[in-house]
């Protein structure tokens, strides 16, 4: 394999490292996206980066679990 091949997956060792943008809440891996329980927001995870754009965000109803 190339070493510059670049991984289209999302790492979720880097999770610990982010936070909501909007509320500075946790976040959670879901899927295909990034969840913030504390303000219902779902960040897309695009080519393997999380897109931290509070404009971009959908509005969720989140299941506690």
């Amino acid at each position: 394999m190339n070493k510059l091949a670049r991984s289209s997956v999302f790492d979720p060792a880097v999770l610990a490292q982010l936070a909501c943008p909007a509320c500075y809440g946790d976040l959670r891996l879901e899927g295909s996206r990034l969840l913030c329980i504390a303000c219902s927001r779902a960040y897309a995870i695009v080519d393997g980066i999380p897109v931290l754009i509070v404009e971009q965000a959908e509005t969720i109803a989140v299941r506690e679990s």
